[in-house]
């Protein structure tokens, strides 16, 4: 494994023979206790403070030998290639042209089905299949009373058929019943947006379960008469999960684990497609005293999230992505169902770094976590400090 110099590294250990051991690194004098039992776990966290190329081992006698030995190097260091795919993340800033106050018109909207070998995660590569070629698919954006006329075409390369289920569709399968396309086909439908709100499409062909969970996802926003109200800052963000046959952090190219989907075990979890998707490929900012408004949905297929954002709180949530009701106030978790959305509002008050999650946090170790940057003047009337703010904390 490569770290820079500086970080702050966990290992985690998973007995998986049920015979007794453990894993240290001498050079950072850290050592974990000993597991005897298969299944049990344990971690060792170190500062990795100086460069080099260092081992880590199971101490216990003849373990070394019998291969237990790895190599862990810090800064500058010989590094294979990794595995290259595709940004399949969506951009957050991408979230159409709000309809302001006009009347009902005709929307057309396409979308192409395809099957992507993208970049999961640094030296991970995965075989998406996707809505237009990203993670989640476009953002799409109507008015109630609109008539929105849908084309989904699936790509000639493709290897599956695919379709689209619109939650925001009164009709049969929600368009998911006339829209089973084979490769190089297309299939279209009509629908009157009746309902505003919020809500989740999916791709609905068997096995849907893992249709959705690789990829295939989005959202639709059907404002009301009138419009949302103008904020300063929107973004677009789902969440999702994978479910792989190789352990989460192996290198290469993943395979998709039919096992591991039923079970509902994740290897990973992510915030618009991949890893890095709000933490590298895409920043998100805002400046102080700026209103950000975020349509947050979850593409699943299984786990619910418990959306937050580590320092700030929701002046509004739209639960359920009911864009009508009274909105509820000063929450600081909202709880967001598979194939479900909301959407939330914030007036940033300070600078600094404000971290996305659910707040089932052990999720942030396969994933799953996003970065808003909020810039401009300390404001000490809400926080003050004269500290640093520490790199290295985990919020």
């Amino acid at each position: 494994m490569r770290v820079p110099v500086g970080a702050v590294v966990q290992i985690n250990l998973v007995n998986g023979d049920g015979a007794t051991h453990d894993i240290t690194v001498p050079d950072f004098n850290v050592k974990s206790n000993q597991l005897k039992d298969k299944g049990a776990s344990t971690a060792i966290v170190f500062k990795a403070d100086k460069k080099g190329e260092f081992t880590y081992i199971c101490s216990l006698p003849g373990h070394v030998a019998a291969g237990m030995i790895g190599k862990i190097i810090v800064g500058e260091g010989e590094v294979k290639a990794a595995p290259q795919g595709a940004d399949i993340s969506r951009n957050p800033m991408e979230v159409g042209t709000p309809v302001g106050k006009r009347g009902p018109q005709t929307v057309n909207v396409k979308l192409e089905t395809t099957e992507v070998l993208g970049q999961l995660m640094d030296g991970t590569t995965y075989k998406y299949w996707t809505f237009n070629s990203k993670v989640p698919g476009p953002f799409i954006r109507v008015r109630v009373g609109d008539t929105v006329n849908v084309d989904m075409s699936n790509a000639k390369d493709s290897h599956m058929i695919h379709s689209v289920d619109f939650h925001a569709v009164t009709g049969p399968g929600g368009g998911a019943a006339v829209t089973q396309a084979a490769p190089g086909s297309t299939k279209s439908f009509t629908f009157k947006a009746l309902n505003p709100g919020l809500y989740v499409y999916h791709c609905a062909t068997p096995m849907v379960a893992q249709h959705i969970s690789n990829g295939m996802y989005g959202m639709i926003l059907v404002e009301p008469e009138g419009g949302l109200p103008k904020v300063d800052r929107e973004f677009y963000v789902m969440q999702g999960e994978l479910y792989t046959a190789q352990k989460h952090g192996t290198p290469g190219e993943a395979e998709f684990s039919l096992d591991k989907l039923l079970a509902e075990q994740p290897e990973h979890l992510m915030f618009n497609g991949t890893h890095n998707a709000l933490t590298k490929t895409h920043r998100m900012e805002a400046k102080v005293g700026e209103t950000v408004r975020i349509f947050f949905g979850v593409g699943g297929p299984n786990a619910t999230s418990s959306f937050h954002v580590i320092g700030e709180v929701f002046d509004r949530v739209y639960s359920m992505g009911d864009l009508t009701s009274p909105p509820l106030q000063n929450v600081q978790t909202t709880t967001v169902a598979p194939g479900g959305a909301t959407m939330v509002e914030f007036k940033t008050e300070v600078p600094g770094r404000f971290i996305l999650v659910d707040h089932a946090l052990s999720r942030m170790e396969k994933g799953l976590v996003g970065f808003l940057y909020v810039t401009g003047k300390d404001n000490p009337e809400v926080f003050h400090t004269n500290s640093k703010p520490d790199g290295d904390s985990g919020h």
